[in-house]
């Protein structure tokens, strides 16, 4: 199975932001906190050169502590400070907040040195789709004004939004490569549904899911991962099964032997954090 999707209003998307960028001062660059390395665009440093940065990675609910601390840890490391966000219920979205109007003080100090007038600081979120950052503006906003849903490609078109006094807001939908050499990571993308569904088959996906999770399990440390998250859930221990097998397995004992109502089922558990706090990435050397 090969997942693919670059749709035309992502195309279209992407040619607008980077016109737009010229204007940004301020770049959120809004991640899946599950799998922060997969839900990074490889262009985003070449996008985002010379503008500061902040690194949001969004659905700190569905990590454990532990894991956000590893993350912490090691995005320190390569120079940058992650802001771990829930969006849905504006967990850390102040201190994004915070960070972004903070990069607009500098901002303005130059103007006034070059005889400028102050402005409110320009901030742009970016990221793959489906990641929460719809979710994230309505929060900064403090009210439901772009339409944000747990499905990929929701936003089509880029708009600016008035956050504050001191911070407008570019709503920008979700980028994402031309082409996704990394089947390991596109698999991982399909699972936490940030790319189109038109991209991948539930079942094979599902499976891939099953096969993941029991490969966490056994190589995960203490406090990483959930305890059986399988098994728990529906009770049926995956431990001697294949992927595959294991599916039928659950199609046959909840659904009357329908396995793509089953994998969907599934998929959607996962996505709702049903099994738990799961993480499918690690930081780097250190990869479950």
């Amino acid at each position: 199975m090969t997942i693919q999707w670059y749709p035309g209003h992502i195309a279209k998307a992407e040619r607008e932001l980077k016109e737009q960028l010229k204007r940004v001062d301020v770049v959120l660059e809004v991640r899946d906190a599950r799998i922060p390395l997969s839900t990074h665009h490889p262009q985003t440093e070449q996008w985002v050169a010379g503008k500061t940065r902040v690194l949001v990675l969004n659905r700190v609910d569905m990590i454990t502590p532990q894991v956000r601390q590893r993350w912490a840890a090691w995005f320190r490391e390569q120079g940058q400070t992650p802001y771990f966000t829930n969006a849905q219920d504006g967990k850390g979205v102040r201190d994004v907040a915070q960070a972004a109007q903070e990069a607009g003080v500098g901002i303005n100090l130059r103007r006034r040195d070059r005889g400028m007038q102050p402005r409110p600081v320009r901030a742009v979120a970016i990221g793959f789709p489906n990641v929460g950052k719809s979710a994230l503006i309505n929060r900064l906003l403090g009210r439901r004004v772009v339409e944000s849903a747990r499905r990929a490609g929701v936003t089509r078109q880029l708009r600016w939004v008035r956050i504050s006094e001191e911070i407008e807001l570019l709503d920008a939908p979700g980028v994402i490569p031309v082409k996704l050499n990394n089947q390991g990571k596109a698999l991982k993308l399909a699972i936490c549904d940030d790319i189109g569904e038109a991209s991948y088959d539930n079942q094979r996906v599902a499976v891939a899911l099953i096969e993941l999770l029991n490969e966490l399990e056994e190589s995960a440390e203490f406090g990483l991962f959930p305890q059986s998250p399988l098994k728990t859930r529906y009770e049926i221990d995956p431990a001697s099964l294949s992927g595959d097998d294991y599916l039928h397995t659950l199609a046959a004992h909840r659904h009357q032997g329908d396995v793509e109502r089953t994998a969907r089922h599934m998929l959607n558990d996962f996505r709702k954090g049903l099994f738990g706090p799961v993480p499918l990435e690690l930081p780097p050397l250190q990869l479950l």
